[in-house]
């Protein structure tokens, strides 16, 4: 048997076969050599080689006259981005609160958490010591009300409190939708059809200003609530359909089974039908996830300092107008993180469900 190239010439024959095959491809890839050359070198002159990286005691100056980016303006603001209104001397509570639910969502990705009661107890703990940390009141904490919350931790909050109060409901509203008893099928219908032809800001809206006209006052609650409740609904109208599409998905001789061997409604669903519904509909709920973590800044549009409100309170100022781009960059790769850390989790779930169906 001929022995196999090296590794060197067995590269610049893959090479070659893929960018100079043809004298049309070597003029494409020189093209694209050139264009590529031409764009990222400015680029990346711009954004490290000609950057000002720190300005001495928040002084803007610093960046006056300089062709590169100005991310002392990160340097400078990086707190109003992450905490938003909190008060200084309180956003340790913040940060710890941060990392309290990311961590408690980091442990929900670990298979020994997989069960229900485990989970439950896991993110029960979790937002406890979140809220208590953030609202205060005890342990000789001060209290800090949530119309001063925001920044990162808001978006957050926000974010995971929708999944967790709109998952429950989404499976509620997908098992309702499939009653076979008509008035509970139709009414259902009527809801998450109603809920998905709404624009979230109009639910959002409805939440913050228009419910404590219509609700008495022991029922109001306190806004941030209100919005998230209307926020988790807007999630679960959607969920709850791709939840109903992965439960038709799964062929009716199973459930017939089940029934054959005495298992009774709740333990069908919960043992049977729901585990292969999530694994079905796993691509598009993790894309409701990444869909959901984006929608969160909208909330600054009914008063709520979220990442990207305090994103333009950082440059807002005058001495930063300038640094509006830099800004920007700094809370998109916010952004990119956390929704490529959801992609990538995402086709790690993918991948272990492939190999258990083998």
């Amino acid at each position: 048997m001929a022995d196999s190239l090296p590794p060197q010439r067995a590269l610049g024959k893959r090479l070659r076969k893929r960018f100079f095959r043809t004298p049309l491809d070597v003029v494409i890839t020189v093209a694209s050599v050139v264009v590529a050359a031409y764009v990222l070198i400015p680029l990346l002159d711009w954004t490290i080689f000609s950057a000002v990286w720190s300005a001495p005691e928040g002084d803007a100056s610093v960046c006056h006259g300089v062709e590169g980016a100005c991310w002392a303006v990160i340097e400078a603001r990086w707190r109003l981005i992450i905490f938003g209104l909190f008060p200084y001397e309180e956003q340790w509570r913040s940060s710890i609160a941060l990392v309290v639910l990311v961590v408690t969502a980091i442990l929900s990705c670990v298979p020994a958490f997989w069960t229900v009661l485990r989970l439950s107890l896991l993110w029960i703990v979790g937002f406890a010591a979140f809220y208590l940390l953030m609202r205060g009141g005890i342990f000789g904490l001060s209290v800090i009300e949530p119309s001063e919350w925001g920044g990162l931790t808001l978006t957050v909050f926000f974010f995971a409190a929708g999944i967790l109060i709109g998952m429950p409901m989404a499976i509620c509203f997908a098992m309702m939708r499939r009653s076979t008893l008509p008035v509970i099928s139709r009414t259902m219908a009527v809801i998450i059809d109603g809920v998905r032809s709404l624009p979230l800001v109009t639910i959002l809206f409805t939440a913050a200003l228009i419910l404590p006209f219509v609700l008495p006052g022991w029922l109001q609650g306190d806004k941030i609530w209100r919005v998230v409740f209307g926020f988790a609904l807007f999630f679960a109208a959607y969920q709850a359909e791709v939840i109903r599409s992965g439960i038709q998905a799964i062929p009716s001789g199973q459930d017939e089974a089940a029934k054959a061997l005495g298992m009774g409604y709740f333990h069908r669903v919960t043992r049977i039908t729901l585990p292969q519904a999530f694994r079905n509909a796993l691509p598009t709920t993790i894309n409701q996830f990444v869909i959901t973590f984006k929608e969160t800044s909208l909330i600054v549009i009914i008063g709520f300092f979220d990442v990207l409100a305090s994103g333009n309170a950082a440059y807002g100022t005058g001495e930063w107008s300038f640094a509006y781009v830099e800004v920007y960059i700094f809370v998109a790769l916010i952004y990119f993180v956390f929704v490529f850390s959801l992609s990538l989790y995402g086709a790690y779930l993918e991948r272990r469900m492939r190999v258990g169906q083998h």
